[in-house]
């Protein structure tokens, strides 16, 4: 199973080889045996491409749940012998990128013999994985609405409306939502949290989103907006640099910033591993304070 693993996943027989120290005719020879096996072919072979058939792929999602069972009973075993270690298998959105490396960096000085496995993605794809069973955790804004997940709030993340600094509204004492819904719009692409909370925003008050682009990065939404192509709404904890140099500003927009909880999500019937159980600890009781003086340090003067 080990070795169909690594060629469902790599779809090739010669890296599953390198990976795995083995001679490619013997992991030939093993997917052979585990086709006879099993009575019915999991792979096919499309010109110089490999493909998982349909019992292939159902087969490979049995495989990657049995290995994560194995490696995390190992990795229990161990840190009852020596103490919190292993790997951290844990995903986050985009917005979370700008503080849990501090975070993760504050975990790691206290165990050391952690290692991490990090990857970065909008809401569906992190909705995915936890269903997946691909991460142990995952941190998100609004925790999905599935009676099958655990959601812990660990943090605030404010979300204000930013423009450039030559903007026609920078100077406002006082906006309302009303008059911002005037202005074109940088948003972030459909199925992100950020853009969930700017659509309900100004749902709230009967108005439509006046979307000039659509952009899957904050970093160039940004861009975008301090280059004048519209203003946007971004979670205070992208800003700090923009902020600090004077790039873009904060619009005083009634009702703003709009406060929601950063999240610690994972699949409830779950048994999370020691060190997933540490670090969600370590989390509870760090982040606020960390993320507290990120986002005040992020504040203009």
């Amino acid at each position: 199973m080990q070795i169909f693993e690594s060629v469902a996943r790599l779809l090739s027989f010669s890296r599953a080889a390198e990976e795995l120290h083995l001679t490619q005719p013997a992991v030939s020879m093993q997917i052979r045996q585990l086709e006879d096996t099993v009575g019915l072919p999991l792979l096919e072979q499309v010109g110089k491409k490999i493909h998982l058939t349909e019992a292939g792929e159902e087969l490979h999602h049995h495989c990657r749940v049995v290995a994560r069972q194995l490696r995390e009973a190992k990795e229990a075993m161990e840190s009852l012998r020596q103490g919190v270690r292993g790997r951290l298998d844990i995903a986050i959105i985009s917005t979370a990128k700008y503080f849990m490396p501090m975070l993760l960096a504050k975990f790691c000085e206290v165990h050391p013999d952690v290692q991490l496995r990090l990857t970065v993605g909008n809401r569906e794809r992190i909705l995915e994985q936890l269903a997946d069973n691909d991460v142990d955790m995952a941190v998100m804004g609004r925790p999905p609405a599935e009676a099958a997940v655990a959601a812990e709030p660990f943090a605030r993340n404010p979300h204000v409306v930013i423009a450039p600094p030559g903007h026609r509204f920078a100077q406002a004492k006082r906006l309302s939502v009303a008059r911002i819904a005037e202005e074109p719009m940088i948003v972030r692409e459909k199925g992100s949290g950020t853009r969930q909370l700017l659509e309900r925003l100004f749902s709230e008050h009967g108005l439509k989103v006046n979307a000039r682009m659509e952009m899957s990065s904050n970093e160039i939404i940004k861009q975008a907006v301090i280059a004048g192509m519209g203003i946007s709404l971004l979670s205070l904890h992208t800003l700090k640099l923009e902020l600090q140099t004077g790039n873009l500003v904060i619009l005083p927009v009634q009702g703003l910033p709009v406060v929601r909880d950063w999240n610690l999500v994972h699949l409830k019937d779950k048994r999370l591993p020691p060190v997933a159980r540490a670090f969600k600890s370590f989390l509870l009781e760090h982040a606020e304070v960390v993320i507290g003086e990120f986002a005040t340090s992020t504040l203009p003067a």
